[in-house]
């Protein structure tokens, strides 16, 4: 490459949502350009028509894009660039570097069936690899690399060490099908030479590919670019991560509510380590993130961690950011908008709601008492928690607070001294005022719900209150 810039690629193919491994491939090379200030391109394998839908790339875009995965100019359609694809096929061609092979299907599979049954390699050899253009018949024909025939083949890879692959091994590839299509190897190979992808960071899955691939960067003249094949994710259960160990797609966990941050991180985490460090911000992550972090063996999801770091993520977030966040959680997940009130009144609570807060379903249970209206409707918990007190006290309560100034401190010394005059411990008055308060039994401090609501808010809720112990 003549820049020393660094580019690196994610390319899924279209056929579904950014399954959760994609979403980590994307980061770990959204990772090392940004921590480099290289690029990080965009590449859609849209070459099987018949599987590949505008639907699925919109879903991996959001995907990318809920995750904070940005590329750099716009997403190229590998299915649009099959003239590129067959131009190179047919420059081998003319350069002696690739053949035309009139073999049938059934000729190869003839040949197989006659090996396999003399016990030798089944690896077709096509007798038109050196046949004169004059033996050529008129019928449809596929063109085939020349594989090098003798020594071996050596992937340098940076996760996997140097892998070595004796020559006698590999095919003769097909580059173009007999209608003049190009295959799959020879497309992916073009486009990262022509996009100037200096790494090539991918699922160990295609580890095996890469000798192949090598072929049409040696046979071009091409520099090959750095390898690194990373391992798998596996479920909790040490097999490869599938529907049955549950979500699966990177919005899926969105609308389950966890932080774009958080799934970062933990993703990074996810067969890459940096010393003991689990919870990092984006900017350490791009500073430290290096391929020789990566293990060899697979990494195993696991839902508890994750949620772990999230809740970390969510208590340092800024609150106008969480806000956000969580509004566009509300959307992904289906349900009903927050009104602006409800918004201002969260972001104003958030300093009281996001400790300990693992997901956004946690922190909008928890952010219940800003959320709802008057009258608080207690669920069966604080109804209980209600009918350990009279009314009486809570009418009580009201000239106190009438007179407190409202800062914590000093609703902190009234309602103690208010217990205290009363015989008992605040303590004890605490569950019937977050009843009042939020008509839950876990809420966020007495104090901090008093602050968030306001004097007016405040008593008129425990007036509400009194009323239904008087009532009942």
């Amino acid at each position: 490459m003549s820049s020393d810039q660094v580019v690196t690629r994610f390319a899924p193919s279209p056929t579904g949502f950014l399954h959760i491994g994609g979403a980590r491939t994307a980061l770990f090379n959204w990772l090392y350009a940004r921590g480099r200030g290289g690029k990080f391109l965009l590449r859609i394998e849209d070459t099987d028509r018949e599987r590949s839908t505008p639907e699925a790339t919109a879903a991996i875009l959001q995907g990318l894009t809920w995750l904070g995965l940005d590329w750099d100019g716009e997403p190229i359609s590998q299915f649009e660039r099959a003239p590129r694809h067959a131009e190179v096929a047919l420059q081998l061609l003319a350069e002696g570097k690739a053949y035309k092979c009139f073999s049938t299907q059934e000729e190869i599979a003839g040949f197989r069936e006659a090996a396999r049954a003399e016990g030798k390699s089944t690896l077709f050899r096509s007798p038109w690899r050196d046949a004169d253009p004059a033996t050529y018949p008129d019928r449809p024909y596929v063109i085939r690399i020349k594989a090098p025939q003798d020594g071996t083949t050596v992937i340098h890879d940076q996760v996997q060490g140097d892998v070595t692959i004796r020559n006698d091994q590999l095919d003769d590839m097909v580059l173009l099908r007999s209608d003049g299509t190009p295959v799959y190897m020879l497309a992916v190979v073009v486009d990262d030479h022509d996009m100037g992808i200096t790494h090539v960071i991918r699922g160990d899955d295609h580890l095996n590919n890469a000798a192949r691939q090598q072929m049409v960067y040696d046979a071009m003249g091409w520099e090959v670019p750095v390898w690194a094949h990373i391992p798998l994710i596996h479920g909790p259960d040490g097999k490869k991560l599938s529907k049955r160990h549950g979500a699966l797609g990177a919005q899926e966990y969105q609308a389950m509510g966890f932080p774009a941050a958080g799934m970062r991180n933990y993703l990074a985490r996810l067969g890459w380590s940096h010393g003991d460090d689990e919870f990092f911000t984006d900017d350490q992550a791009k500073a430290w993130f290096d391929l020789t972090g990566i293990g060899k063996s697979p990494a195993r999801f696991d839902m508890k961690k994750l949620e772990n770091l999230c809740g970390q993520h969510i208590a340092v977030s800024d609150d106008a950011a969480l806000r956000h966040e969580i509004v566009a959680y509300l959307a992904a997940a289906g349900l009903p908008a927050l009104s602006q009130d409800q918004e201002t009144g969260l972001e104003k609570a958030m300093f009281c709601l996001k400790d300990r807060a693992r997901t956004f379903p946690e922190l909008l249970e928890k952010a219940h008492f800003i959320l709802t209206e008057r009258p608080v409707e207690p669920d069966a918990k604080a109804q209980k928690a209600l009918e350990t007190v009279s009314n009486g006290i809570l009418s009580e309560l009201t000239p106190h607070l009438q007179s407190a100034s409202w800062t914590r401190n000093d609703l902190e010394a009234t309602l103690g001294a208010f217990a205290e005059d009363h015989g008992t411990k605040f303590g004890k008055l605490a569950g019937p005022l977050r009843a009042a308060l939020a008509g839950r039994a876990v809420t966020p401090s007495v104090f901090d719900m008093m602050l968030v609501l306001g004097r007016e808010e405040t008593i008129a809720r425990l007036k509400d209150a009194a009323g239904r112990v008087g009532s009942e």
